[in-house]
């Protein structure tokens, strides 16, 4: 039996991309969308049988995503929610882990790493326990250092660098396997070819070398790499960006 979604996203082109990506799967399914807070709400209070997982987006009109998840704290009701957003600010995450919530994905997220996460949650048993939530601020922090160096969103390496920084974080050993162990895996999460990964990773760090604030950069990668002269290798990139992640995570604690 498939696993049933609720969609609610303000975003009417996220909603019919969700609902036409699962039109294929052997697995999920989206069986109803809703534009807003309010009107995701009452589904879930008349329908909540109905649905496996809940994709909830934070930012919405009339009532947000937060509205949602405290009628279902106040009503005590066990749904699996996955909150979909473009804001990530640690602190929401913070908040938001006090709600149950199974998992948190930055916009903009990949549907196939999207779809594994949602078959992970629905094959556990319904508890509030919250599953990768740190991997989410993770994510959240990558993200932030990202648009600090400049590399646009909307370029196909910047989901690779991110997802290849993240991997490295949490997996040192990859270090020294970038070609052999990193970028296949990466083409597998995105379905495609380890050069085209690497060319995206390329292209993205020249995009940062040519548009980024060069005293973050120094900041970031003056220890490793000559800033006036080169950029940094794929491998310094990432190993350097990780590294510093590592770093800020000690200094806060």
């Amino acid at each position: 039996m498939k696993k049933r979604i609720l969609a609610v996203d303000d975003n009417k082109n996220i909603t019919d991309l969700l609902t036409e990506y699962f039109e294929s799967s052997k697995e999920i399914e989206v069986v109803d969308t809703a534009a807003d807070g309010e009107e995701a709400w009452d589904k879930i209070r008349k329908n909540s049988n109905n649905y496996d997982v809940v994709l909830l987006d934070l930012i919405m009109p009339k009532k947000d995503g937060m509205y949602v998840l405290e009628k279902i704290k106040e009503e005590k009701m066990n749904i699996r929610v996955i909150v979909v957003t473009s804001y990530n600010e640690e602190e929401t995450i913070r908040n938001i882990s006090e709600y149950g919530v199974k998992y948190f994905v930055l916009k903009p997220f990949d549907l196939k790493q999207l779809e594994k996460k949602i078959i992970e949650i629905t094959s556990k048993k319904r508890d509030n326990t919250i599953i990768d939530l740190q991997e989410g601020k993770e994510i959240v922090e990558i993200t932030n250092m990202l648009h600090k160096l400049g590399i646009p969103s909307h370029i196909k390496g910047y989901q690779y660098v991110r997802d290849a920084i993240n991997l490295v974080y949490t997996n040192p050993a990859l270090i020294g396997g970038i070609t052999k162990e990193l970028y296949p895996e990466i083409g597998k999460i995105y379905n495609t070819s380890t050069t085209r990964v690497e060319r995206a990773i390329r292209h993205a760090i020249e995009v940062c070398w040519n548009r980024g604030d060069l005293d973050y950069m120094t900041e970031i990668f003056g220890s490793s790499v000559d800033i006036d002269r080169a950029k940094p290798t794929n491998s310094e990139f990432i190993v350097t960006v990780a590294d510093r992640l590592k770093l800020d995570r000690l200094r806060v604690r």
